[in-house]
């Protein structure tokens, strides 16, 4: 059954262009495959005619069968005063042997004029001239009507003359480009509706979000009669981005109520949006709409009561519609609802009317006024709470430490000693490191695994220091956040102290004891 609205990929052209954005022929190869998984209707795969690695892509695309997508080359029209047969991009494309071309041609006279230096007569035969000659080699061809909006509130029966110019060739798709990323949502709306009037052949968006209205205005045009909307997952783009197919996504499905992905995928969407993410070696965003760890994150109490009893209350959907889920955070601002939900979530079996409830609020409210913070510290948090309500003694406990620094020659050596106790036996450890938070790191390692050997797994993978009142200069109480794994699982712990050094082991501490604690449950 064929979709009401068609998404377009451009994550591999448009999208490796932002800033940071670098993909490999075989990164650009994972994506896409993920992506036609996933159920996107095209992907563009890059421009064959500009660089190396996209004929690559296309030469590995080749080998590949791509299930649900219909991959695209993508390119520009003929170039002024020569035979489309003649010109070696259009070639190109034709080599790279999709079933899709994609090109753009010029709507606004100021780049007719002045940017190609050709007059308008022949800008719009370079368009037809172009569609024609891919059509006749059998290609599916989308037009991309490059500043369509511009162009049409400069001279608007031009821009209509271009649109047309791809329609006389055969255009199977004219899609209206927001390239400035400048328009607002009335204009987007107004125009495609001109377009839509005049044209017979069917109409698309593309939209930069240079304003912030990537999103609104691609769903502006839909609401009017565009039936194809490109744009890139996690809105990566040049400048600030393209329409970020994340968003666009699910509010056809879930706001316009209407068909597009195959709908078990809908559920996929925010592992899709982790997984290019990741092969950009770029962190997730998490306030990406829908999609970001914090979409459906609950902070203030009377929100947190509030979803506690009526989900809806405070979410606009179902956060497992789109494969993400609910989070409740725990800070100065939390309230009872905060701490049973939290405490749930995390393992613990505890209601509204458990009797250390009230110590673990005070508690949490205390430390987060001395400079903790716990919204990315599940772990420190979870034995906060598993003190107060077991009231157990922790499984070891530092004596003493001494982290020291010397200057060796050339290089400066950091040296950590520590003292631990586990019961009535103890240890006593010397490390060297990289800096003083990883020689005691190695140091409190080196301790624990004669009595726990299970935390030779344990590494340190971030570390983060926030100084908390900077008028106070060097002697600022400092907060210091570190990531966990063991390989399986990654937790995050926090320490505070005027002293950085004394932040850190208590952050580190807590590493340790909460994969012990962990341990203890798996096993009980």
């Amino acid at each position: 059954m064929k979709p009401e609205v068609e998404i377009y990929d451009t994550t591999l052209r448009d999208g490796s262009q932002g800033e940071g954005i670098n993909f490999s022929v075989m990164d650009k190869l994972r994506i896409a495959e993920r992506l036609d998984a996933f159920g996107i209707h095209f992907i563009e795969g890059g421009w064959p005619g500009s660089n190396p690695k996209d004929i690559e892509f296309f030469e590995e695309a080749k080998r590949r069968k791509f299930k649900n997508a219909r991959l695209a080359a993508f390119g520009s029209t003929r170039r002024k005063g020569i035979a489309v047969a003649q010109d070696e991009q259009v070639r190109l494309l034709l080599e790279a042997a999709t079933p899709v071309v994609t090109i753009y041609g010029k709507t606004w006279l100021l780049h007719v004029k002045e940017v190609l230096r050709t007059t308008p007569d022949e800008n719009l035969a370079m368009i037809t001239d172009t569609i024609r000659f891919l059509k006749d080699h059998g290609k599916f061809v989308v037009y991309d009507a490059e500043h369509a909006f511009d162009g049409f509130k400069d001279n608007s029966e031009y821009a209509i003359s271009t649109y047309k110019a791809a329609e006389k060739g055969g255009a199977d798709l004219v899609v209206l480009c927001d390239t400035n990323g400048g328009c607002l949502p009335d204009e987007i709306r107004d125009i495609t509706k001109s377009a839509t009037r005049r044209l017979t052949t069917r109409i698309g968006i593309h939209t930069h979000d240079d304003i912030g209205l990537g999103v609104a205005n691609a769903l502006a045009a839909l609401e009017v009669g565009a039936c194809h909307v490109q744009g890139t997952i996690n809105g990566y783009g040049e400048r600030t981005g393209n329409c970020n197919l994340t968003s666009v996504i699910p509010n056809i499905a879930l706001k316009l109520k209407k068909s597009s992905i195959p709908e078990r995928s809908l559920a996929l969407l925010k592992d899709v949006s982790q997984f290019v993410d990741e092969i950009a070696n770029i962190r997730h965003n998490p306030r990406q709409p829908w999609v970001g760890a914090a979409a459906f994150s609950h902070k203030g109490g009377t929100h947190v009561n509030a979803v506690q009893k009526v989900s809806q209350s405070y979410e606009h959907i179902d956060p497992a519609l789109v494969g993400n889920s609910r989070r409740v955070l725990v800070s100065d601002l939390a309230g009872r609802s905060n701490i049973v939900l939290k405490a749930q979530e995390l393992g613990f079996k505890i209601n509204n009317e458990t009797p250390e409830l009230k110590a673990i609020l005070a508690k949490i409210k205390e430390l987060e006024h001395q400079g903790y913070e716990f919204e990315a510290a599940e772990g420190s948090l979870a034995l906060l709470i598993r003190k107060i309500l077991k009231h157990q003694d922790p499984p070891f406990l530092v004596d003493a430490y001494h982290v020291s620094m010397r200057r060796d020659g050339s290089s400066s050596i950091c040296e950590a000693t520590i003292k631990v106790r586990v019961g009535s036996e103890g240890a006593h450890t010397v490390a060297e490191g990289d800096g003083p938070v990883n020689a005691l790191d190695s140091a409190l390692r080196g301790a624990l695994v004669k009595f726990y050997p299970e935390l030779k797994k344990v590494q340190l993978t971030d570390y983060k220091v926030r100084i908390l009142d900077t008028a106070t200069g060097t002697a600022a109480k400092t907060r210091v956040l570190i990531e966990s794994t063991d390989g399986r699982e990654e937790w995050g712990t926090v320490g505070a102290s005027e002293n950085i050094i004394e932040a850190s082991l208590q952050a580190l501490m807590d590493s340790m004891e909460y994969r012990l604690m962990r341990r203890a449950r798996s096993h009980g």
